[in-house]
């Protein structure tokens, strides 16, 4: 456990995980363990969303690809880069056409192992700085990459009517448990804040998109992404690619109001 502190707040960094992030006093992250999710945070990549109904295929530059839902990285562990009093860097490294084990196997999947046909670096760092906490995403590998990105932390919620707000709309915790399993879309959006017993403020670079998911009242995912995966149907899941033309980043920052 990696714990970055200053006078008003305090992150816990789990092999490269979120799994706490305390200011005054308030802890904004939901914890392992609670009703909801098993994770408090992971990241989606180089998909987006499930595939199951195409055969867990995904269609590549290089011909088809195994993929599960969100992606073979979470399946790979991090190694710790660097880390300081107030950062902590971590990265995955993958070669290409590497078999990768699927957690999903047997019980939700039909594939026993995941493989992409490209090589490439993926490193998360923390950054926190006064009260707030950057997390930064760069990508590098090969040239014409196809991939998606999202990040997808998890909220601890405290009230009975939490609102999440973005471009000026206002969407309610039920609205996002009638979505199910598909998630909430808010497209468009680089901001958005989570209003609860405290508030918080998500703003992203480079991601574009947010959807929001839970499947309980004590948390909320709020999600940046790249592409929507539900816009289309699973055959056609590579619609949402963009192209790797060099080292690619992106960024969210949480601002809480003390």
């Amino acid at each position: 456990m990696i714990e970055l502190k200053n006078k008003d707040c305090t992150v816990g960094i789990d092999a490269g995980e979120l799994v706490g992030f305390v200011c005054g006093g308030h802890e904004f992250i939901h914890q392992k363990g609670s009703p909801g999710w098993g994770s408090s945070d992971t990241e989606m990549f180089p998909i987006i969303g499930p595939l199951d109904m195409a055969n867990f295929r995904v269609q590549t530059p290089k011909g088809e690809a195994v993929q599960d839902q969100h992606g073979l990285l979470r399946q790979i562990p991090y190694a710790l880069v660097s880390q300081s009093e107030s950062t902590a860097v971590f990265a995955k490294e993958y070669t290409a056409g590497t078999k990768v084990k699927n957690s999903k196997y047997p019980s939700k999947s039909t594939e026993r192992f995941m493989h992409w046909p490209y090589s490439f670096r993926f490193e998360k760092s923390f950054v926190l700085k006064e009260e707030i906490l950057k997390i930064n995403f760069r990508i590098s590998g090969e040239e014409g990459m196809p991939f998606m990105l999202g990040y997808h932390p998890a909220f601890k919620l405290y009230s009975s009517n939490p609102v999440i707000i973005a471009n000026d709309q206002k969407i309610s915790l039920d609205e996002v448990l009638a979505v199910g399993s598909r998630a909430f879309q808010v497209p468009n959006c680089t901001s958005i804040t989570l209003q609860d017993e405290k508030q918080i403020t998500i703003e992203t670079k480079g991601f574009g998109h947010f959807m929001c998911w839970t499947e309980v009242k004590n948390m909320v995912c709020i999600e940046p992404i790249s592409f929507y995966p539900y816009a289309v149907e699973q055959k056609d899941l590579n619609k949402g690619f963009q192209a790797l033309k060099a080292d690619v980043e992106f960024s969210m920052e949480l601002k809480p109001v003390l």
